[in-house]
């Protein structure tokens, strides 16, 4: 077993490719754990990433501020408390809305991530 502390302290800003805007970011549980993965990432002012998929299904925990889950279909306003399941293949896209900031956890199983433009691994 295991206890890990979330702080603000661990987020350093990310650059993966798959991130539009400034995107803050820390590994909570990675690679170490044989099927879950579990990150949380602050999105600031409007930053948010490419439309993307996950080869396993993906849940957002919204822990602070206001932002946005989009497919290519449909947007829709999530907030703080906010839970969102994302099935394994669902083209998407999340981030903070325009002049907000917000934070989630991102629960991932042990897979893969795409961008969608480039069909190709994001990690």
């Amino acid at each position: 077993m295991r206890i890990e502390r979330l702080s603000a302290d661990k987020r350093t800003r990310n650059p993966a490719e798959v991130f539009i805007g400034a995107v803050d970011s820390q590994t909570v549980i990675g690679d170490e754990a044989r099927d879950l993965r579990l990150a949380e990432h602050t999105f600031h002012d409007g930053a948010r990433n490419k439309l993307h998929t996950h080869t396993t299904d993906q849940i957002l925990i919204v822990t602070a501020g206001d932002g946005i889950i989009a497919t290519e279909h449909e947007e829709r306003e999530i907030q703080t408390g906010d839970v969102v399941h994302i099935p394994a293949g669902e083209r998407h896209w999340h981030g903070a809305r325009p002049g907000h900031d917000m934070t989630h956890l991102a629960v991932l199983g042990a897979g893969k991530t795409f961008i969608v433009a480039d069909d190709r691994p994001a990690d």
